[in-house]
């Protein structure tokens, strides 16, 4: 299914460079800038060999690892491809992630002459122990220069990511966090829970008893003060850990517009090394090697990895868990419409338990998950699918 005017796709470029790993991270990157320049010539290669997609895009989303290590005249040489070979709306939303350890005034000042209009800045933490903790390469003032410089720079839609659930933190650490962020006016704040991923260092700290993991009741609480500071903060919660500002200049809360498409089975396209992409039903990424990439690119071969096509029933459960991750739900009407299923009828039994243990709700024509529920969203999610779907 190709993408229409109502439903615009989304362009995703994978950085893979950090100048160090975050112990937590699980994200492809690598430490060795070497490569910069000739990964570069390698992604707008790409870009051109793939230039030929019938997509309208409204968003640029330029993450990683760390895309503030590349010089300016770096990431404005790949918009300026993304400009010339694809169909970009002349009003689209333009981000880039940065790390306030890799970023200065000037390089802002230059993003947003170059286009970019949104800046997603990796805080984690205002709090400097908890910043060595978590491997990060900034302290708490870079993070808030960061944001004056940004705003200096003119960047009127400016997020920040923070992180929760670290052990030893206590609602004391974690709303004094969520206040200093709050002080810096963000249009968007994303708060996400520390988690546990394989083959991290974060990982093998926890399973050989050097790090002892958050207890499940001080993370709902830490999760329960987040929502309360900032939806008192005028932030509407629209995803499990996304908030975004209400008023200001724009009349409509700043909901990041890319990653909405994540959670609303919008197309994107991924470039980059272990980039994703989704045009429905078919999703497919490249490989997760900067050598791999560079190689196959370089001998003018696709750099996909796998593609796979989705069946009925793996985007219905796609749908059952992404439409559960945001704060409206599963649109009944809309869910039948697609695959054909009477939501409330088909799920009635686990639908029924959840209920009376305070995780779900059916609203308006809507299944919502309560504040509770969020913070189950897997186990509930594949509760749902098993005894509804089996």
């Amino acid at each position: 299914m190709e993408a229409t005017p109502d439903k615009p796709a989304g362009l995703y470029v994978h950085i893979p460079f950090c100048l160090q790993k975050c112990r937590y991270c699980d994200f492809y990157s690598i430490s060795d800038l070497s490569q910069t320049s000739r990964f570069m010539v390698a992604l707008k290669h790409e870009m051109q060999m793939n230039r030929r997609r019938p997509l309208a895009f409204d968003t640029l989303y330029i993450g990683g690892g760390t895309p503030s290590v590349l010089a300016p005249e770096a990431i404005g040489e790949l918009i300026e491809t993304a400009w010339k070979y694809f169909n970009i709306a002349s009003d689209a939303e333009i981000t880039i992630e940065i790390n306030p350890g890799t970023v200065t005034f000037e390089n802002l000042f230059e993003y947003r002459k170059m286009g970019i209009n949104r800046v997603n800045i990796g805080v984690q933490s205002f709090d400097d122990d908890n910043l060595r903790f978590l491997s990060r390469i900034h302290s708490a003032r870079d993070a808030r220069l960061s944001v004056e410089w940004a705003r200096r720079a003119g960047f009127n839609n400016v997020g920040l990511d923070l992180i929760f659930g670290l052990p030893r933190q206590d609602n004391m650490n974690w709303l004094d966090d969520l206040t200093q962020a709050g002080n810096l006016e963000p249009e968007h704040l994303s708060c996400y829970m520390l988690t546990c991923e394989s083959g991290t260092p974060l990982s093998m700290d926890v399973k050989t008893g050097r790090i002892r993991w958050a207890a499940e009741g001080m993370i709902l609480d830490l999760f329960n003060t987040a929502i309360d500071f900032l939806t008192e903060s005028s932030f509407l919660h629209y995803e499990i850990s996304n908030f975004a500002r209400i008023g200001g200049s724009h009349h409509e809360p700043r909901t990041s517009k890319h990653n909405l498409k994540y959670w609303t089975f919008a197309p994107y396209i991924g470039w980059g090394p272990s980039a994703l992409s989704f045009i429905e039903p078919a999703r497919y990424w490249n490989h997760r090697s900067l050598a791999t990439y560079l190689r196959q690119i370089e001998d003018g071969k696709s750099a996909m990895a796998e593609k796979e096509c989705l069946t009925k029933t793996q985007r219905t459960i796609e749908a059952i868990y992404l439409g559960l991750r945001t704060t409206w739900g599963i649109n009944l009407a809309e869910f039948q419409a697609r695959f054909g299923i009477n939501f409330a009828n088909a799920f009635r039994k686990p639908i029924a338990e959840l209920e009376n243990q305070g995780m779900i709700e059916i609203n308006d024509g809507h299944c919502v998950l309560t504040r509770k529920g969020l913070l189950f969203i897997d186990s509930i999610a594949s509760m749902l699918i098993c005894q509804g779907l089996s």
